[in-house]
């Protein structure tokens, strides 16, 4: 699976602003410069978020963003569901919508697999336990892993 930087950015951004102790709104430029993301595609994620009713903007001097929720209810896959749509699909359709002839006709099965797999990651994660830098046991144990790090 690929993570598109779109899908990068709203998670760090979405953390950031779970991390923020202020009561106020923070400003896009704020949540840019701390996470190193180009302002111009933070403010179309952030516009992309607050559709999807995971952030909340306010407008004028003290205006900015902030979480529509508490971030204990907002999972990674929220957000990247939020900004990129369904976690996996196949030529732009869900897995199982898939038909494959003769030798390849398991296949669909072997996408459902990787969906479900991809759900027990992200599905688990929340932004609050990314802010916190505390994941989950067993997400932490999946990437202790010495073979989760080997690039093939």
């Amino acid at each position: 699976m690929r993570i598109s930087a779109k899908a990068d950015y709203a998670v760090r951004a979405m953390a950031e602003l779970a991390a923020s102790a202020q009561e106020r709104p923070l400003k896009a430029e704020l949540v840019a410069t701390a996470q190193d993301i180009p302002l111009n595609f933070l403010e179309n994620i952030l516009g992309e978020l607050r559709h999807s009713g995971l952030v909340r903007s306010q407008r004028g001097a003290e205006g900015g963003f902030r979480l529509a929720r508490d971030p204990t209810k907002i999972t990674i896959a929220d957000v990247i569901r939020a900004v990129e749509g369904p976690l996996v699909s196949v030529r732009g359709a869900p897995p199982e919508d898939s038909e494959y002839r003769g030798v390849s006709a398991a296949l669909p099965r072997v996408w459902i697999a990787v969906r479900a797999n991809l759900r027990k990651v992200v599905e688990n994660v929340t932004i609050a336990d990314v802010a916190s830098g505390a994941v989950p046991a067993d997400i932490e144990q999946l990437a202790s892993d010495p073979e989760a790090w080997v690039t093939r």
